[in-house]
């Protein structure tokens, strides 16, 4: 594990995209009975407002020199706050000076920008926000944009997507360094409901249900995510919404563009092949979403991806 962790904010940027994987380093050095050596630095030091009107004390850059064996990783924020930073002469130089030192370096969230702006990302493979990643590929054709990844590694360098998709790099890079148990560990004292890996998309199908269905069933899509391992026929979700199960199917059908029946088997596949890409045992996968047996599974899976979830584990379970 790099013995610093060091961000790079800016007045406007994203507080998550700092707190979220900050904490996750912060869990990881405390595993090993270490401070948290995390550092936060700024163009100009002092106290520095987030987009969420949150200010974050700082040390400016000039006091800070990377080592051999950092990390450093600039974060996202507002458009006109990142467009500021990256022209930024100092911040630039500093950064670039510093990365070519460091252990690894790389970008959350639209930091993204930072990188390719400043010649860091040239020939390589990055992960930003979906709502920037057009824009990115059009300012740099020289970078190849990964619209969907939750995060990337080209070699040692690691992005990752939007927002909350930190927090996953973070723990990648933790399993990377210092193993699954005490990433694991750190996930669940963040009571997370499952590690996303880097190949899994930034779109979820149960979040673009809820807004597709609008405030009709999204509740009810919420009930169907945390419950997949129990009974979710067409007479237990009508009684849920209220609705007679005729009037239901025909509701619900119109406004997920998915029969219930059809929602629910996708969204139990879904959940299957998340939790497979972390290593859970078949059975243990089978059971949670909700399928008869590892068996069942098995036959479902094959039928809707094309390959077993033996087979479909091994090509994507992170490394």
């Amino acid at each position: 594990m790099p013995m610093r962790t060091i961000f790079m904010i800016f007045d406007g940027f994203q507080l998550l995209d700092l707190s979220g994987p900050a904490t996750v380093f912060g869990g990881a050095a405390q595993a090993l009975g270490k401070p948290s050596g995390v550092i936060v630095v700024s163009p100009r030091g002092g106290q520095v407002r987030s987009s969420a009107g949150v200010s974050v004390a700082t040390i400016s850059i000039r006091s800070v020199r990377a080592r051999e064996n950092d990390m450093l990783l600039v974060v996202g924020g507002e458009e006109g706050a990142l467009r500021a930073l990256v022209a930024d002469d100092a911040a630039a130089g500093w950064f670039c000076d510093n990365a070519a030192r460091a252990a690894r370096f790389g970008s959350i969230c639209s930091g993204a920008f930072a990188l390719a702006q400043w010649g860091l990302a040239q020939g390589r493979r990055v992960a930003t926000h979906w709502a920037g990643a057009k824009a990115m590929a059009a300012a740099y054709p020289d970078v190849t944009v990964d619209a969907e990844a939750m995060y990337v590694q080209d070699g040692n360098m690691w992005t990752s997507a939007g927002v909350s998709t930190g927090i996953d790099m973070a723990l990648a890079i933790v399993e990377h360094d210092l193993g699954a148990a005490i990433a694991n560990s750190i996930a669940r004292r963040l009571v997370l409901s499952v590690r996303r890996p880097g190949h899994q998309s930034q779109f979820s199908p149960m979040l673009d249900a809820q807004a597709k269905a609008g405030g009709d069933y999204a509740e009810l899509i919420g009930y169907i995510a945390a419950n997949l391992e129990k009974p979710l026929d067409v007479e237990t979700l009508a009684a849920k919404a209220g609705e007679a199960p005729r009037s239901f199917h025909r509701h619900f059908t119109t406004a997920t563009g998915k029969t219930p029946a059809a929602f629910v088997a996708a969204a139990r596949l879904d959940q299957a092949r998340a939790l497979l890409s972390e290593g859970a045992p078949l059975k243990t996968a089978a059971a949670a979403s909700g399928f008869t047996s590892a068996e069942h599974l098995t036959r479902r899976f094959s039928q809707a991806f094309g390959l077993p979830p033996g087979a479909w584990r091994s090509l994507n379970q992170p490394n």
